[in-house]
């Protein structure tokens, strides 16, 4: 597994060197994936002391919210650190991820980036070898 993994990188950054595109190499992604700009935005990097008001006061300067969230720990209470804030237009959630990725917000730097749909059980991105008169196996495994 780890070869095929050295195989795609050496791969792809022969073909980034070259200028060339790569046509043994393909990506599938899922929809949310290709088009990651949306108006939900993942925020992490939270003190425990964040609580919704405290986002929405953060990013209400640029534009309308329609929803926080902020994920709790279900035994304890605490905040997991993370949460999400969503947008009424993708302008407004494109313009705060650019602003505030990085910001301290309560002393801790926040990291923002656009959510992706939650999907159980299937990959995001899974790079594939096609098949060509080189390769040595076609096992995933090896």
């Amino acid at each position: 597994m780890k070869s095929s993994f050295a195989f795609l990188a050496r791969t792809a950054a022969a073909a980034a060197r070259s200028h060339s595109p790569i046509h043994n190499i393909a990506f599938y992604c899922s929809p949310p994936l290709c088009t990651p700009k949306n108006n939900k935005l993942f925020v992490a990097g939270l003190s425990w002391s964040v609580d919704e008001k405290t986002l929405v006061d953060a990013f209400s300067s640029f534009g309308d919210i329609t929803e926080v969230r902020i994920m709790y720990d279900k035994d304890t209470g605490r905040s997991r650190g993370f949460g999400f804030v969503y947008f009424s237009e993708d302008d407004s959630a494109s313009h705060a991820k650019d602003a505030m990725d990085g910001k301290a917000l309560l002393g801790r730097p926040l990291r923002i980036s656009f959510a992706l749909e939650r999907v159980r059980g299937a990959p995001v991105l899974v790079p594939r070898l096609r098949h060509s008169g080189n390769a040595s196996s076609s096992k995933p495994g090896d």
